[in-house]
């Protein structure tokens, strides 16, 4: 395979830009493999640079949206100017991002792990009251009512929504994460925690009270394991429900 793929897939998923010599030290290997033999730094580094002119020739084309260009001493990836007014109009479209406490995304992996699942097993699991953070993901619409579990008191069982697949980039709860790595993710969410800060709905760690808010910080959904089989109970079509839990968590 052709380093040139290899160097664009680079200077697309870099936040910064990328110099030349950290490209080079990253696919010093692939140009030796692709010649078959033993090559000078001096002429690894020209194969390189080579593909870099020619993946940037490649992007000036008309008829391409983005361009690679030097900036500060690397190469990054961009929309050409003429895009500027509509990637700006979309990007004013899009919903902010959902930023949540640990308490909530510790309730809200037990739903999505258990679902469906009552604000008393969610409680015991976390060995904390519950209630009130369920409400905060009613509203979130992360959560919704999944009906009502028979057993004495008839709890309303809760499960996770489409639009909690959307802001987790999942196709379906079967791509969530092992539970092996799920306690790795939770360990690094309470360092930020206990860090002074708290993460959203995407993992990106937000300021504390009386600080300047972070900038979101788009990320590409990693490939995950899928979870144990879960049984889904059909969801009861009632709207009052949750208007219900909203006012029983109020009164807590």
């Amino acid at each position: 395979m052709s380093i040139k793929p290899k160097i664009e897939a680079i200077i697309y998923a870099a936040e910064e830009p990328v110099s030349m010599e950290h490209i080079t030290s990253l696919l010093k290997e692939a140009v030796i493999s692709e010649e078959g033999a033993a090559l000078a730094d001096a002429e690894i580094k020209a194969r390189v640079r080579a593909a870099v002119e020619e993946l940037v020739n490649d992007y000036s084309a008309f008829e391409r949206a983005m361009e690679i260009r030097q900036v500060a001493g690397g190469y990054r990836m961009g929309t050409k100017p003429e895009h500027h007014d509509v990637v700006r109009a979309f990007a004013k479209s899009l919903k902010p991002p959902v930023r949540l406490s640990l308490p909530a995304l510790e309730t809200l992996a037990v739903i999505a792990y258990k679902q469906p699942v009552t604000v008393p097993e969610i409680s015991e699991i976390r060995g904390v009251d519950s209630s009130g953070v369920i409400a905060t993901l009613l509203e979130r619409k992360l959560v919704t009512t999944a009906g009502r579990k028979a057993v004495i008191g008839r709890p309303i069982l809760y499960k996770t929504t489409k639009e909690f697949l959307l802001r987790f980039g999942l196709k379906d709860v079967g791509e969530l994460p092992s539970m092996e790595e799920f306690e790795k993710l939770a360990c690094e969410a309470l360092q930020l925690d206990m860090a002074g800060g708290v993460a959203d709905a995407t993992g990106v760690p937000d300021v504390p009270e009386g600080h300047s808010e972070a900038a979101p910080v788009e990320s590409e959904a990693a490939q995950m394991e899928s979870p144990p089989d879960v049984e889904v109970i059909p969801a009861v079509q009632n709207e009052n429900e949750e208007e219900v839990v909203r006012e029983e968590a109020a009164g807590d």
